[in-house]
């Protein structure tokens, strides 16, 4: 399987990958400062300093504008991670790439609608829970030719630009039971967790800002139960809180890529064993090989959208399109 973050990769190597292949067009301060770090033999060695998962670009970035760093030229952020290098990596060492966007939930909702209702809905990796509400979201679909369709009617809307034979239901899911496990839950009502979600978008990208603004004033007031546990131990104790008469699904978005072979090994033995008492539905929406194995399209760092490792669609890794292949899901 791919190892998505690269963790067996050379640092300048993950750092120069990233740039060309996710920053480049998206964010261009972050694909200056990524190639910068590739080419700087300081900044390497002390990223290499670290274990290897804790020397991913996302989570530099992050924990240099959490810190109050600078990131509109490389050389003063390089400047800053040299002077305040122990302050960086402890952000770092004590921080995951926690990404929670909602918009995600345009993927997920044609799959989950389809399924029978009411559902129980587990997501594993939930960060502080923003993608455990799609009943709770508006969503706005628009399709090559420009028709939109609009879905819900909640505060919090989403858009998403389709192709493809999209399964869109004429409603939001019914929705009985919820629960998040992440290895470290973010609160809603903590600032400081607020303020690292945001320091996790990219530079530029100031509608997932606002989006992320709305949907932590409109879910802080209820929030998502999200229960600290490990997804490689913790699922099947957790599901049984579920209904029996609800459809089970087990989800997660961009969780998988984190984890070694040995624990994605240890995730589907847990699915197993929670298979073995209850019918539950799989859905993970994942980079290409993470999950399922399936070629991305043209290269991109797309996701792929599977249901029970059946693929169906490819979607963007913030939820922004949706390519849905060509069959039904009903």
């Amino acid at each position: 399987m791919a190892d998505w973050i690269g963790v067996g990769t050379p640092t300048a190597d993950r750092y120069r990958e990233m740039a060309e292949r996710d920053f480049r067009g998206v964010s261009p301060l972050y694909e200056h400062i990524a190639l910068g770090v590739a080419a700087d033999a300081d900044l390497l060695r002390r990223l290499d300093s670290l274990p290897p998962v804790k020397r991913q670009p996302n989570l530099l970035l992050a924990s240099v504008r959490f810190r109050g760093g600078p990131v509109d030229s490389y050389e003063d952020f390089a400047e800053f991670v040299r002077d305040r290098w122990q302050d960086v990596a402890a952000t770092m060492l004590a921080r995951r790439t926690q990404t929670n966007e909602p918009r995600r939930c345009t993927a997920l909702l044609p799959a989950l609608a389809a399924l029978p209702q009411p559902l129980a809905l587990l997501e594993v990796g939930a960060s502080a829970g923003l993608c455990l509400c799609p009943d709770r979201m508006r969503y706005r679909y628009v399709d090559e030719a420009g028709a939109e369709r609009v879905i819900g009617d909640a505060p919090v809307e989403v858009t998403c630009r389709v192709t493809g034979p999209v399964p869109l239901p004429a409603r939001v899911p019914d929705v009985a039971w919820r629960r998040g496990i992440d290895l470290h839950p973010l609160d809603l009502g903590a600032e400081d967790d607020v303020r690292w979600l945001e320091s996790l978008i990219w530079p530029g990208q100031d509608d997932r800002v606002a989006l992320l603004s709305g949907a932590v004033s409109f879910f802080a007031a209820d929030p998502p139960p999200v229960v600290a546990g490990d997804l490689t131990r913790d699922l099947v104790a957790v599901a049984g809180g579920a209904p029996e008469d609800a459809t089970l699904v087990v989800y997660h978005s961009a969780v998988l890529a984190y984890l070694d072979e040995t624990d994605r090994g240890r995730f589907r033995d847990q699915l197993a064993e929670l298979r073995r008492r209850r019918t539950v539905v799989w859905l993970s929406n994942e980079a290409p090989g993470v999950a399922v194995d399936i070629a991305a399209p043209d290269g991109s760092r797309s996701f792929v959208l599977a249901q029970d490792s059946v693929p169906l669609a490819f979607a963007s890794g913030h939820g922004d399109w949706l390519q849905w292949f060509d069959f039904s899901l009903r």
